[in-house]
């Protein structure tokens, strides 16, 4: 049996169909004033190894070229528009409203997926049955050329839930993270929508307080460092963390010491510690700890 989802414009409807038979993946991209990225962003998702993808996105009334990059892909976006919204927070919470698939992550303008990535965050899943999972942390610079990838240790929820990612250790990568659509009722999204910079480490607070982030050794997406993005207000953004995670106490300190020492080992000498990371056994193809 086949789901069609109405892929809808301003000027009409048009279909996409979607197969019941695998798990539907939904990727959403919020977008305003930003042509050049989009347009490779949109590739990276639409040219997926994995064909059954509801891709989502969310202009905010661009003024420039965005729209005409938008329909030009649009017979491989499953729905589309574009108006006024109150910031990237506000257009990626109507997405999240439009969401249909089992997983779910997004990607600003800009940041790509690797062309396997949807393919194996489905394996692992299918495998495993994890509620949200992160792969290598990747970087690019503005002409999408890597500048750098490095596999995390690991996050733990409590860290997580007092906002010490990122400001004392290594960042949660956005854009290689994929949560299960059961995950998505722990999120406010009246309150999602209000943010302007620190979304995603909302979004992280709310699954952690029910499941562990778990970690892949694979390529799932990269973030592309440019001029102009929201992410460059850091002293803004952890104000903004500040209002809905917890405040350190006396314990915290130690705990960062302890896991910056650990993130400082060598990835093999590490697991003697403890087994964080899901790697894909290459003799049976299958993912194991």
């Amino acid at each position: 049996m086949e789901k069609v989802i109405l892929n809808i414009d301003k000027e009409g409807p048009s279909q996409k169909k979607i197969d019941d038979k695998k798990p539907l993946v939904s990727v959403i991209t919020v977008v305003l004033n930003s042509p050049l990225f989009l347009e490779e962003t949109i590739k990276s998702v639409i040219n997926q190894s994995y064909d059954n993808v509801e891709y989502i996105i969310i202009d905010g009334n661009s003024t420039d070229n965005t729209i005409n990059v938008i329909r030009k892909y649009e017979n491989s976006i499953s729905y589309w528009i574009s108006e006024k919204d109150s910031g990237m927070y506000d257009a990626l919470s109507k997405g999240f409203l439009l969401t249909n698939g089992e997983l779910i992550c997004y990607l600003n303008a800009g940041d790509l997926l690797f062309p396997k990535a949807i393919e194996s965050a489905v394996q692992f899943f299918n495998e495993t049955n994890t509620k949200w999972f992160t792969g290598l942390r990747s970087i690019c610079n503005q002409k999408g050329i890597s500048a750098g990838v490095d596999l995390p240790y690991q996050y733990k929820k409590n860290l997580i839930l007092k906002g010490v990612y990122g400001r004392n250790l290594p960042f949660i990568q956005q854009e290689s993270t994929i949560w299960h659509k059961d995950l998505m009722p722990l999120v406010d999204i009246d309150f999602l929508k209000n943010l302007k910079l620190a979304g995603d480490y909302y979004l992280w607070t709310c699954f952690s307080k029910k499941e562990n982030l778990n970690i892949i050794n694979t390529l799932i997406g990269t973030f592309r460092k440019h001029e102009g993005q929201l992410s460059e207000n850091i002293s803004k953004y952890w104000k903004e963390v500040s209002t809905f995670t917890k405040k350190n106490n006396v314990t915290t300190y130690p705990a960062i010491f302890f896991e910056l020492c650990m993130w400082a080992v060598h990835p093999r000498i590490r697991t003697i510690f403890k087994k964080t990371v899901w790697h894909l056994n290459f003799a049976n193809g299958v993912w194991e700890k």
